[in-house]
C-alpha cells in the first residue's frame, strides 16, 4: 500500500488518494493501534476515553480533512481537543504539554496550497516510527475498527488556548531577551501567522511581518522558506538586523542576515552547536544532522571540537539518534532544527526565536556568527523517470559514484539517494568550487538515466 512516506501521509487533497474517506479511515486505524499501549490500556480499563489533539495549516482543504479525522477518532470513542490552526510543532508540544494519547497535524508544509497531509504523533508529541505507519496501514488493509455506541464514543471540543500554551513555551526557553534587534518574519501564509509574531514581540525584538495573510489558498505561494526573495528585499528595505522564514506549517526556519544573504540550516546549526557548547548545553559536544547536510558544517564543527552524526534525510531520523544518544541539538539544511530540550520535532519560531538570541547575547551580526561556517558548494540534480529504488544497488551506478569520490578525495561529498516523497532520484555533489560540483552532477545525473530509465 505504502501509503506513509518521509513525513506523514501527502497528496493532492480530494484527489485519488488524499480524501475524506481516506482520512477518515487513517484516523480510525490509528485509534486502535496507537490505543493498545500500556498507558492507554490502562486508561480504558479505568473507564477513561483516549484524548487527542488536532490541529491543521490554513489551507482550505484542511477543513474537510481535519472534519474527517475527528469524524473517525470520536467514532472511534477517542475525545478530540481541536486546536484549529496552529504550527506542527505546537501540536506536538500540546499533546505532550496536555498528557494525550497522541495527534494528528493535517499540513502538507511547504507544498503548494492544493496539496495536504495528515501527520500523526504518538504520546509525547513524538513522529511514528516506520514499524507503527505500517501496523496502522495493516489495520486500515483489515477493516478493523473501534465502535463503540452511546455514550462511549467520543467528544469533540475546542482546544481553547492552545496557541497561547504554545508561545508561552517558547518565551520559557529563551537564555536571553531580543531587546534591541529589528526583525522581518516571513510566515509563509501559513500556521504560524499568529504564534510567530506574537511570540517575537513577546520576546522584546522590534518586528515587521511579510506573508501573514493567509486566505486557504495562498500558502506557501510566492512566500516563506522555500521562497527567500521577498524577505531578503524586506530586511534591506526597512533596514533590520535579520529576517526569519518559515514554511507552511512552520517546522522549519531559514534566514537571511542585513544585507539579504540566506543563513539555511546547516548555518543555523552550526551557530546553535557552537553556542550551547559554550554554556555547557550542548550533550556529548555532539550535533546530529542527516546525509544531505553541507560538508562545509562538518569541517565548522570539527574545528570546534564538536562531533556530527549522520541519519537518513526526515527529522523523525534525525529524533530518533538523538533520543537514542540522548543529544540535544540536530537537524536538516533545509532548516528542520531539533532542539531536544524544547521539542520533538522541528519548530521554526523556537529555531527562530534561539538564533535572534544569540545575536542580542552575544552582540553580533548575523553575518558574524554565520562565519564560523564556510559552505562548500553543492549542486543538487533530481532525475525523473528513472527506477528509483535500484539507486543503491546498481554496480554501474555505484562504479560512476566511487570514481567521483576517489576524484574529490576530502575537498568533497556525493550523495545518490532516492525521493522518499516524489518518484525520482536525487544526485548531490559537494565540492571547493561550483564548476567542479556542476560538472559531475551532471555526469552523475547522466549514469543514473542511463542505467535506471524506465
Amino acid at each position: 500500500m505504502a501509503l506513509f512516506g518521509t513525513d506523514g501521509v501527502r497528496g493532492l487533497a480530494n484527489g485519488e488518494t488524499l480524501t475524506a474517506g481516506l482520512a477518515l479511515t487513517l484516523a480510525q486505524a490509528t485509534a486502535v493501534v496507537l490505543g493498545q499501549g500500556r498507558i492507554a490500556e490502562a486508561r480504558k480499563a479505568a473507564g477513561k476515553r483516549l484524548t487527542a489533539v488536532v490541529a491543521r495549516d490554513p489551507r482550505i482543504s484542511g477543513h474537510f480533512l481535519s472534519a474527517a479525522v475527528e469524524a473517525g477518532l470520536a467514532s472511534s470513542g477517542v475525545d478530540v481537543l481541536d486546536a484549529g490552526t496552529l504550527p506542527t510543532p505546537a501540536t506536538a508540544f500540546l499533546i505532550s504539554d496536555i498528557d494525550a494519547d497522541f495527534g494528528v497535524m493535517i499540513s502538507a508544509s511547504h507544498n503548494p496550497a492544493p496539496d495536504n497531509g495528515i501527520k500523526i504523533f504518538a504520546r509525547g508529541g513524538v513522529k511514528l516510527p516506520d514499524e507503527v505507519e505500517q501496523r496502522i496501514e495493516a489495520t486500515m488493509l483489515s477493516g478493523t475498527k473501534l465502535q463503540p455506541t452511546g455514550g462511549d464514543v467520543g467528544r469533540v471540543s475546542r482546544f481553547s488556548d492552545a496557541e497561547d500554551r504554545y508561545v508561552l513555551h517558547l518565551l520559557a526557553s529563551l537564555p536571553h531577551r531580543l531587546d534591541g534587534i529589528h526583525v522581518v518574519l516571513d510566515c509563509a501564509n501559513g500556521a504560524a501567522s499568529g504564534a510567530s509574531p506574537e511570540a517575537f514581540r513577546s520576546a522584546g525584538a522590534k518586528v515587521t511581518v511579510i506573508g501573514a495573510d493567509p486566505d486557504g489558498i495562498n500558502i506557501n505561494d510566492g512566500v516563506g522558506s522555500t521562497h527567500l526573495d521577498k524577505l531578503a528585499a524586506e530586511v534591506v528595505r526597512v533596514g533590520a538586523d535579520v529576517g526569519i522564514a518559515h514554511d507552511g506549517d512552520a517546522d522549519r526556519c531559514l534566514a537571511v542576515d542585513a544585507e539579504g544573504r540566506v543563513v539555511d540550516g546547516d548555518q543555523i546549526m552550526a551557530i546553535l552547536a557552537v553556542a550551547m557548547k559554550s554554556r555547557g548545553k550542548l550533550a556529548d559536544d555532539t550535533l546530529v544532522a542527516t546525509v544531505m547536510s553541507n560538508l562545509g558544517l562538518h569541517v565548522a564543527m570539527r574545528e570546534h571540537g564538536i562531533t556530527v552524526r549522520q541519519t537518513s534525510v526526515g527529522d523523525r531520523y534525525v529524533l530518533e539518534d538523538m533520543n537514542a544518544g540522548g543529544f540535544s541539538l540536530g537537524g536538516e539544511q533545509s532548516g528542520h532544527v531539533i532542539m531536544r530540550a524544547f521539542a520533538t520535532t522541528g519548530d521554526g519560531v523556537l529555531t527562530g526565536l534561539h538564533l535572534v538570541a544569540e545575536m542580542a547575547r552575544q552582540k553580533k551580526s548575523l553575518a558574524e556568527l554565520a562565519s564560523i561556517m564556510t559552505v562548500y558548494p553543492q549542486v543538487m540534480i533530481n532525475v525523473k523517470g528513472v527506477d528509483k529504488d535500484a539507486v543503491s544497488d546498481h554496480a554501474g551506478v555505484q562504479d560512476a559514484v566511487k570514481a567521483v569520490e576517489t576524484e574529490l578525495g576530502d575537498s568533497g561529498r556525493v550523495l545518490l539517494r532516492k525521493s522518499g516523497t516524489e518518484p525520482l532520484v536525487r544526485v548531490m555533489v559537494e565540492a571547493a568550487d561550483a564548476e567542479t560540483a556542476n560538472a559531475h552532477a551532471e555526469n552523475l545525473a547522466d549514469v543514473v538515466r542511463k542505467h535506471l530509465a524506465l
